[in-house]
């Protein structure tokens, strides 16, 4: 008969108990915390300090992203000088390099952004009294008077346009110094006095119609410098910044109310066409725009002109 070998069986003794120590099973061991080390170098504390301050920064203050971005490049360097004189990590010494330069290329793009923009001396009364009461930054004006516009000159008597005669496409232009008068066909209508459009109504009507001409005369007053933009190109540029669009529509529509006031009292002098700061209706622009597009349909004589400018002083007290 066969026999089969029997393995003997392991008897564990009733009081063994399993060294847990020298066990490779258990993985605590190499995870647990059993002796904290020691507290690194105060640089590295610092720079953490740096991190917090600059993340803590409200954001309602007016200089808080050029603080942020300062702070993070001060840790980031204050980071390498730890890595590498106390404890030679390469790994963190090449990410917080890559982290300085990013910070520091955003701080100095920041201090470049805020940098003190000098205007001309010849537009600084201009910004002042019509664009930056609007908050518009000095870089968007600069932008707005350094492109497609100039500045030029008229002596004593010499027309900037003629009626009948001078195209309405061509040109927006404010005056900047000196005086000149609108007239139509011999009849004093109103001055332009500094920091006003000189075509505000003309460049209205020709947004709703082209290849007009001019129905009045604009002659120099005395010796006058003006801002001329090209229209094409400035409305080109307008139509790619919408809050400059917005002002320059405000801009001109209360420069039509001032010439409508100006046309129902030709006494009104510079500083009381200062004064004058109400929003522009409807019929005011209207109405100043018939008067210097299409009084050329009115009667010839003195009598249709005075009884058009009766027609304004109705439509204004109505308002």
């Amino acid at each position: 008969m066969n026999t089969t070998a029997m393995s003997p069986l392991t008897v564990t003794p009733l009081g063994f108990v399993p060294d847990l120590k020298n066990s490779t099973l258990d993985p605590l061991n190499e995870t647990a915390c059993e002796n904290w080390k020691e507290i690194h170098h105060l640089v590295f504390h610092v720079a953490n300090i740096c991190f917090a301050v600059g993340l803590v920064i409200p954001t309602t203050l007016n200089l808080h992203m050029i603080l942020l971005r300062g702070l993070l490049t001060i840790g980031c360097a204050l980071f390498i000088i730890w890595a590498t004189l106390y404890r030679c990590a390469l790994d963190i010494m090449i990410w917080n390099s890559v982290f300085l330069v990013v910070n520091l290329l955003h701080f100095i793009y920041l201090v470049y952004k805020r940098r003190p923009i000098k205007i001309e001396k010849e537009l600084s009364s201009l910004y002042k009294r019509m664009f930056e009461p609007l908050h518009v930054p000095p870089e968007l004006f600069q932008r707005l008077t350094g492109q497609f516009c100039n500045i030029q000159t008229l002596k004593t008597g010499q027309a900037y346009a003629a009626e009948d005669k001078t195209s309405v496409d061509d040109r927006l232009s404010i005056l900047l110094k000196g005086k000149m008068k609108v007239s139509y066909r011999g009849h004093f209508l109103h001055n332009i006095y500094p920091c006003a459009f000189i075509d505000s109504p003309e460049f209205r009507s020709t947004q709703m119609n082209r290849g007009e001409k001019f129905q009045v005369t604009i002659i120099a007053d005395d010796n006058c410098k003006f801002l001329c933009w090209s229209r094409e190109r400035l409305t080109y540029f307008l139509e790619s910044e919408p809050f400059l669009y917005e002002i320059f529509k405000y801009l001109i529509g209360k420069d039509i109310t001032n010439k409508l006031y100006s046309l129902n009292d030709p006494t009104l002098n510079d500083k009381a066409s200062k004064k004058i700061d109400r929003q522009p209706s409807l019929c005011s622009q209207l109405s100043v725009m018939q008067m210097r597009n299409s009084m050329a349909s009115t009667s010839d004589s003195e009598d249709g002109l005075q009884m058009f400018l009766r027609g304004t002083s109705s439509a204004s007290s109505l308002r």
